[in-house]
């Protein structure tokens, strides 16, 4: 065999190791969400692409077959027509012998050189830049060579499927989608400018639901605004006028006994049509939904939608009033800043080392602002009072503080036991664990 048929059989090999190496990286690389929407517009190719994923046995057998036998033959020829020329320059200098061996390991360095970058970089560089787009135009010829080798590709896809079963592996991919894939995805979006950071942060508010309980953003006891069943008209409207909302519980008696509430949309019909403002005198009360304190936002949302209502009463375990939410503080929780208004902002950044929060903020709020991943015993509480109370292990005085992390915590005021102000300086102080 001449020099020049060697290196048409060595091009040719590097050529064969290159389409499987493309065909490898490709199909393990491609996106099955971009699959999918390439086979809903139409393409059959991305069908078959998604079909090979779910079982891709048969397509990666023929694919090692393929590279180990170019391999074992691109050796074998490189070899046998490079190192009698690299002999022939070695026998000046070196005995037949040293020359043969320099031959050999000189044919062999650059065979593998030439096979690594061309056979095998390259294509998975290639693969890697478009794997959906080119994985759709390898998956023809390589379904092909499935059905040629059928009997080759069955006996060594069975037996490496009897060593995944002896193991205890699964044989097919899981391709299972969680919250934690989709907020890696739009976090790498924000990064690469397709989506804006607000638009991704909505997004993880979204997952958030499911993890942060209703108590986080409802309004607490203390705040909430309530009528009397048998308040007058004028105390009805100093109320409103004083404390403006959408919706008042109505009770009898105190707060924890409530009957319904009323929309403030029906008391404000009845003052324009001239209508008197009272319970005995048709003034509406609906019917309140009242949901336990340790649902999750999310679970919420489905009261709401089965009751067909907007505002909730929310109760402990003693059946005690907590606090009130309404569907509007549900979105707000996921619109973030987009919809807070400037003077209801519980986060106050003052400077590039200091933030001033309000002890009632959800937890989640203060490490999504501090960029802090974990706090310890992060279970126990909802707030940042929570968190200081639980650190501290007692209620916290005025300028009383905590050092986590890197940040210290210090009260600033206290309002009958209520920490109303938190001062989270960064660099303050080190790292301290909770007391116990």
């Amino acid at each position: 065999m001449t020099l020049t048929q060697s290196l048409l059989i060595i091009a040719l090999l590097i050529a064969l190791s290159a389409f499987f190496s493309l065909a490898e990286i490709t199909l393990a690389a491609s996106r099955r969400l971009r699959l999918r929407q390439m086979a809903d517009e139409g393409d059959p190719r991305a069908e078959k692409v998604l079909r090979v994923q779910e079982q891709p046995g048969h397509y990666f057998t023929v694919v090692q077959i393929g590279l180990n036998a170019v391999a074992i033959l691109g050796g074998v020829v490189g070899e046998g027509s490079l190192s009698p020329y690299f002999a022939l320059v070695f026998e000046k200098w070196l005995s037949p012998e040293a020359s043969a061996s320099a031959a050999f390991l000189c044919s062999f360095v650059i065979i593998i050189a030439v096979f690594l970058v061309f056979a095998d970089l390259f294509p998975k560089r290639l693969g890697m830049s478009n794997p959906e787009r080119l994985a759709i135009r390898m998956v023809g010829p390589m379904l092909l060579l499935i059905t040629t080798f059928k009997p080759l590709v069955w006996f060594f896809t069975r037996c490496t499927d009897l060593l995944f079963k002896a193991l205890g592996m699964p044989l097919a991919r899981d391709d299972k989608i969680t919250s934690a894939d989709i907020l890696a995805m739009t976090e790498a979006g924000a990064q690469a400018g397709v989506l804006a950071v607000r638009e991704q942060q909505v997004i993880a508010n979204v997952f958030e639901l499911d993890t942060r309980l209703v108590s986080s953003v409802m309004t607490v006891r203390d705040n909430i605004a309530w009528f009397l069943h048998d308040d007058p008209e004028s105390v009805l409207r100093a109320r409103i006028i004083a404390e403006p909302f959408s919706a008042y519980p109505v009770c009898d008696g105190d707060i924890d006994h409530v009957l319904g509430y009323v929309d403030a949309k029906d008391m404000f019909q009845r003052v324009l049509s001239g209508q008197p403002l009272a319970f005995d005198q048709g003034l509406p009360l609906h019917k309140a939904l009242v949901v336990p304190d340790r649902l999750s936002l999310t679970e919420v949302l489905e009261q709401f939608r089965q009751a067909h209502e907007d505002f909730a009463i929310i109760v402990n375990e003693y059946s005690l009033v907590v606090g009130v939410i309404t569907l509007n503080d549900v979105m707000s929780t996921v619109m973030g800043d987009l919809v807070s208004a400037p003077d209801e902002e519980q986060i106050v950044r003052r400077d590039e080392n200091s933030w001033l929060i309000d002890g009632v903020t959800p937890i989640q709020d203060v490490q999504r602002a501090l960029h802090i991943d974990e706090l310890p015993h992060s279970e126990e509480y909802e707030t940042l009072a929570g968190f200081l109370m639980v650190m501290l292990r007692r209620v916290p005085k005025r300028t009383d503080s905590v050092s986590w992390g890197g940040y210290t915590f210090e009260v600033m005021d206290v309002d009958s036991y209520r920490i109303d102000q938190v001062m989270v300086t960064k660099g303050s102080g080190t790292a301290k664990a909770p007391a116990n």
